[in-house]
């Protein structure tokens, strides 16, 4: 559970996600995601769903989903990639977007597109089970398996890859068909455990 505390600003949340509050609170229902129209017309053309609110007063706000464990990440200008379902919320001065992920997205059964955040501030994303950061280096690349990604920031460059071979088909492969390769400079979140994909184990 995350505790936010409010002296007149708002911040913005995952629709539903608010548990308990002491003080004034006003809350109210953001449309595409906080980007305004656009932003809404984005994301039911690129089927990433996301359904944000804003939360405004003076007091202790409370936020939650489904027992995940919650991750604050500080930005400072620069931009986070983050699966909209692992979003709890953002400082309000943070501004939301859509990014093209590619085969990425398909593999995790998310679609083709993620949600960015961007600006300075703070965001809190969930994860299931206690995320791990793990550093991405020039020269030291990084594999994942697109079940357990959460997010990433930094000035990152991903591929998709498949590990589908003749051994995988005939059912003698390792169960990890499909990984995302990491390399740059930045950081990612990785989950101990994975969602539902196109071609690996759960």
């Amino acid at each position: 559970m995350l505790a936010v505390d409010l002296h007149g600003d708002t911040v913005k949340a995952k629709n539903g996600a608010m548990v308990a509050y002491d003080g004034q609170m006003a809350f109210k229902k953001l449309t595409g995601g906080g980007e305004g129209v656009r932003g809404m017309v984005t994301r039911r053309l690129t089927g990433e769903q996301m359904v944000m609110m804003e939360v405004k007063g003076q007091g202790t706000c409370f936020f939650a989903d489904r027992a995940s464990e919650i991750n604050l990440v500080q930005l400072h200008g620069d931009k986070l990639y983050v699966e909209s379902s692992n979003l709890l919320c953002t400082d309000g001065a943070l501004r939301t977007g859509t990014s093209f992920t590619g085969l990425r997205g398909a593999a995790q059964g998310n679609g083709l597109f993620t949600t960015t955040v961007e600006g300075t501030g703070q965001a809190a994303i969930m994860s299931d089970g206690p995320a791990v950061v793990l550093r991405v280096a020039p020269g030291l690349p990084l594999q994942v398996d697109p079940g357990a990604y959460v997010a990433h920031q930094g000035n990152l460059q991903q591929n998709f890859q498949s590990g589908i071979n003749f051994r995988t088909i005939i059912g003698e492969g390792g169960g990890e068909a499909f990984q995302i390769r990491f390399e740059g400079d930045g950081l990612v979140y990785v989950q101990p455990s994975e969602r539902n994909t196109i071609g690996g184990d759960v």
